[in-house]
């Protein structure tokens, strides 16, 4: 596929660099690459971005994009969120087509994970 003018790379927030390479990683799978104190790059995510330190987050409270995650087991998935330190801020609710969560990472990041599932019960 031709990257030209393609979304290549995404960059978040961060106020505390080492909970969110633990968090992406052990729920994700993320891979993460140190460029100093104040910067991780993520791999191995469907898309290549970092980290950067900073006291904001994003939410689609303050206007933020939102990074939506697809899942083929929405509860496994959401289960990993809450063991792995994320909390969930809209529980599962169905949509045409399928259903969803939003749940923030340990920085107060909002994302969100679809199924094409019907809502479990």
């Amino acid at each position: 596929m031709d990257q030209h003018e393609k979304i290549n790379y995404l960059e978040f927030p961060a106020k505390d660099m080492m909970a969110t390479k633990r968090f992406f990683n052990s729920v994700f799978g993320w891979e993460f690459t140190d460029y100093g104190p104040a910067y991780s790059a993520f791999s191995h995510a469907g898309i290549n971005g970092g980290f950067f330190v900073s006291k904001l987050n994003s939410s689609t409270h303050n206007g933020s994009a939102l990074v939506v995650f697809y899942s083929k087991d929405i509860q496994q998935t959401l289960q990993k969120i809450t063991k792995g330190g994320g909390e969930i801020v809209k529980d599962i609710f169905s949509f045409p087509g399928g259903c969803r969560f939003h749940f923030t990472d340990p920085n107060g990041n909002e994302f969100a994970v679809w199924s094409e599932a019907s809502t479990p019960s």
